[in-house]
């Protein structure tokens, strides 16, 4: 059974940066796979010699994007990437909605952390 996680990241950084990184293939090649191609909707994620394809289903600008994995058993599984910005602080809250196999979350957890990681690195935020 798979279970759905939902991960919080802050970053000082501007909405429209970090939505590029989520929602482009260039943006995402640049830390979540190591290399992404796009052709119309469809997301093509490679992993040294790994590919997984994804349908992008749905953007609304600068706020979130969502996949859905062309190979995924539910149907209604998907990857969701989603930005709220803090009046306060300003900082962003991204927000990651993933499933994963149930007693996988600790590590689907830490590979986000990973993933994450390089993102604040690359965006010096």
């Amino acid at each position: 059974m798979r279970k759905k996680i939902e991960l919080e990241y802050i970053f000082a950084s501007s909405v429209k940066i970090l939505f590029a990184r989520v929602s482009t293939a260039h943006g995402l090649s640049e830390w979540f796979a190591d290399d992404v191609r796009q052709s119309g909707d469809i997301f093509t994620f490679v992993w040294d010699d790994h590919e997984e394809q994804a349908e992008l289903v749905s953007v609304k600008k600068d706020a979130a994007v969502r996949f859905k994995w062309l190979d995924a058993e539910d149907e209604e599984e998907y990857f969701e990437f989603s930005l709220r910005q803090d009046p306060m602080t300003e900082d962003i809250a991204l927000f990651i909605t993933d499933f994963v196999d149930a007693g996988d979350e600790a590590d689907a957890v830490g590979l986000w952390d990973k993933q994450i990681e390089m993102l604040h690195r690359l965006i010096g935020a």
